[in-house]
């Protein structure tokens, strides 16, 4: 037990602190999907091309991957608590940019700010839930901080939609600075001083390589997916990825205090729990990308009423994910994490099976439990991540989980705008890298193709728990 545990103002303040972290936490991961309804108004509003715009969404979380491994280590080093605060301020401070209509250039900066800051947040949070709660009450707090995060990860279309039909589209990062402005009050008058800190030295030259790799490699999928991957740009950014990342295994493996220690990924729970949850943010986001085409193009609904649906999804989440959290606390995680990615694949092939004629009902269940289906995966995963490490170890996990999510966020986006449109070009017969307005029957086919390769990614993240489980019983 740590000295949060048997401090008695810390224990007395504890829901609140984790009130503070998880309304933070949904707000910095909402960043990441919220613009995506609210591309085509920005690129009208802009005179900008689509493609262009589209890198409103990309550059925010490429650089939050970049980033989080860093702030993890700072974290476990300088204190987390103090990073999540400074993190809550930037954060705050690139969202009130955001709404300055400038220029796109402007715009990308700010986002970058957000970004930032959000990855300071997301690095510290679980590490931060993990040491002031006991561990009988652990999976309910950290149940909190998933169910938050899943919900800022797929409640961005919905609820942005819902700003869109009523505001202009700065209102949608602006929502943000009164909830960062209240996260600070809370946070000074409820966060304790940082006390676990290892003033271990920070690895630079492993964070310039590792950022180098993530920028590049995700770089060169977003220009590759418009330029075509053969093109000069995109051949030369992935050589420079493979570099990035072989200089980093080479750097992580002679400091003496890496940014990764591998060590640590000999953990089996962690390491597949990670893997799980890379897995399923990325299937997600592959209904985070089509879903709002499907409803305002396919099915001609408007902002509002495709926001309105797009919100079943949090709502559900609303419900089961504090349930979630109360059984991993009673039961343990492994059953709820098995039944959560049975749901998770049953909603996948129910997906695959919708046109322009399927009733808004079908849609409407298969929504709901994919909602469940995510409250019983992520509370408990969560746990097993989280717990399966070292104290000194927190900040790291705690990052390396944000990390997970991240990653997963953004493979979900290159993976299913990549599948989608190699769908709907086989079924043209040629190039197609946007909706066709006459041919809606052409978007249906791309996107049963891409419902069928999340049921995959589903599917395999089954079979790799059950694995996991059939060799670590126990756990």
């Amino acid at each position: 037990m740590n000295s949060y545990q048997l401090n008695p103002e810390v224990q007395k303040n504890r829901w609140w602190i984790l009130v503070s972290v998880s309304m933070f936490t949904f707000m910095s991961t909402l960043d990441g999907s919220i613009i995506n309804i609210a591309l085509p108004t920005i690129s009208k509003d802009m005179n900008v091309p689509m493609n262009q715009a589209e890198w409103i969404v990309s550059i925010y979380l490429i650089v939050v991957c970049a980033c989080l491994l860093l702030f993890g280590k700072i974290g476990d080093s300088f204190g987390k608590i103090k990073v999540y605060q400074i993190g809550t301020l930037i954060f705050t401070i690139g969202s009130l940019l955001c709404g300055f209509n400038h220029s796109l250039s402007f715009l990308l900066f700010a986002r970058v700010v957000q970004a930032i800051g959000a990855s300071m947040t997301m690095a510290t949070n679980s590490g931060i839930i993990t040491e002031v709660f006991p561990m009988n009450e652990r999976g309910r707090a950290l149940g909190s901080i998933g169910a938050f995060v899943s919900l800022g990860s797929i409640a961005g279309p919905g609820l942005g939609g819902l700003i869109l039909s009523q505001f202009s589209w700065p209102y949608i990062f602006w929502i943000n600075v009164p909830v960062g402005i209240i996260t600070m009050i809370a946070g000074t008058k409820f966060l304790p001083k940082d006390i676990t800190m290892t003033k271990k030295k920070i690895d630079k030259l492993g964070f310039l390589s590792f950022a180098s790799f993530i920028v590049t490699f995700f770089g060169a999928v977003f220009i590759g997916q418009e330029e075509g991957f053969l093109h000069i740009v995109p051949v030369t950014l992935f050589i420079l990825a493979l570099i990035s990342f072989v200089l980093f295994i080479l750097i992580e493996k002679k400091v003496k205090i890496p940014l990764i220690a591998f060590s640590i990924f000999k953990n089996k729970i962690f390491t597949l729990s990670l893997i799980s949850a890379v897995i399923i943010f990325s299937s997600n986001f592959f209904v985070n990308v089509v879903i709002p085409f499907y409803l305002q193009k396919a099915r001609g609904l408007g902002p509002s009423q495709a926001g309105i649906l797009m919100m079943i999804f949090p709502l559900v989440m609303v419900i089961g994910s504090p349930l979630s959290g109360y059984l991993t606390d009673k039961i343990g995680p492994t059953k709820l994490v098995l039944t959560g990615l049975s749901l998770l694949s049953i909603t996948q092939l129910m997906y695959m099976f919708m046109d322009v004629q399927t009733p808004l009902w079908y849609y409407v269940i298969a929504t709901a439990i994919m909602g469940l289906g995510n409250s019983l995966f992520q509370s408990p995963n969560n746990m097993l991540v989280m717990s399966s490490v070292a104290k000194e170890d927190l900040g790291v996990a705690s990052s390396m989980n944000a990390f997970a999510r991240n990653l997963g966020m953004v493979i979900g986006i290159a993976l299913s705008t990549t599948v989608l449109y190699a769908a709907m070009s086989q079924k043209m017969g040629e190039k197609v890298t946007t909706y066709l307005n006459e041919r809606p029957d052409v978007f249906v086919y791309g996107m049963k193709i891409t419902f069928l390769c999340s049921l995959l990614l589903c599917l395999f993240s089954l079979i790799v728990t059950v694995w996991r489980i059939r060799k670590n019983p126990a756990n």
